[in-house]
């Protein structure tokens, strides 16, 4: 059968968003190596996370931003002035501390006490993100060759203000796609079955037409899975497959989509 849409994930998908955070981090937490010599950046690194993550979970927002898709390392950088939800105002107004409390808590941990520099910490954190956009080197030729063969759509979990601005750091992204759909819009994330059924509603398309290629086990490849589609596993890093979600494709470039497509099509 025919492929006539190709479903995308965004981070780590076609935006290296991991590298982007990585980076981040790094450069901010040398800052704060260069003002205390004895912290290590890579510890402070691993304190922050785990004091976010536990700060994350800990506030009345966590079970939205588990259905929404918005992991607590986005949070240290993003914005939720967008989106019709109130939990998005909730999250708004408890951001700025969210931020100041994550750094300043990985610095105790390491044995400083520095409430002005865990606010630097955080300020700078969100300008190191915000300045490292990112790409696959194989993303743009892929679209450039899907782009006029099928129909493109972009389907991402996430607040709308982070993902469009994600969207902005790389402005030759968006326009290859016919739709672009934001789990924060739409008021449910993957792998809820809904969101997949819309994508393929504003697609015009079945699910047996389609394909959906994504990183995430748990979110794209079982959401699609559970429509129909046909999932198409994005595994740059050689990762064990544990567990009953299996995709129907597993390919370690995006290069190889066009592979299946054509075996499908044959």
């Amino acid at each position: 059968m025919a492929i006539k849409a190709v479903l995308f994930d965004l981070d780590d998908t076609l935006l290296w968003d991991e590298r982007s955070v990585e980076e981040a981090f790094a450069a901010t937490c040398l800052e704060a190596e260069k003002r205390y010599p004895h912290v290590n950046r890579v510890r402070l690194e691993e304190m922050v996370r785990k004091k976010a993550r536990e700060l994350y979970e800990s506030y009345p927002t966590f079970p939205f931003t588990q259905m929404i898709g918005i992991n607590p390392f986005e949070a240290l950088w993003a914005q939720f002035t967008e989106g019709r939800d109130p939990q998005f105002r909730e999250l708004q107004a408890l951001a700025p501390e969210y931020r100041r409390q994550s750094w300043t808590l990985g610095l105790q941990a390491l044995g400083v006490e520095d409430e002005l520099l865990g606010a630097e910490l955080a300020r700078r954190f969100i300008e190191e993100r915000k300045s490292r956009p990112y790409v696959y080197e194989e993303t743009f030729p892929v679209l450039d060759r899907l782009k006029g063969n099928v129909k493109l759509l972009l389907l991402t979990n996430g607040a709308p203000d982070l993902q469009r601005e994600k969207l902005a750091g790389v402005p030759r992204l968006a326009g290859y796609f016919d739709h672009i759909v934001i789990s924060g819009e739409y008021g449910k994330g993957k792998p809820d079955a809904s969101i997949f059924q819309y994508a393929l509603s504003l697609l015009g398309a079945d699910p047996e037409e389609s394909l959906m290629v994504g990183d995430k086990l748990t979110t794209d490849i079982a959401g699609a899975n559970g429509v129909g589609i046909r999932s198409v596993w994005i595994n740059r890093r050689n990762a064990e497959r544990g567990g009953e979600i299996v995709p129907a494709y597993e390919i370690r470039n995006l290069a190889e989509i066009h592979e299946i497509i054509e075996q499908l099509e044959s």
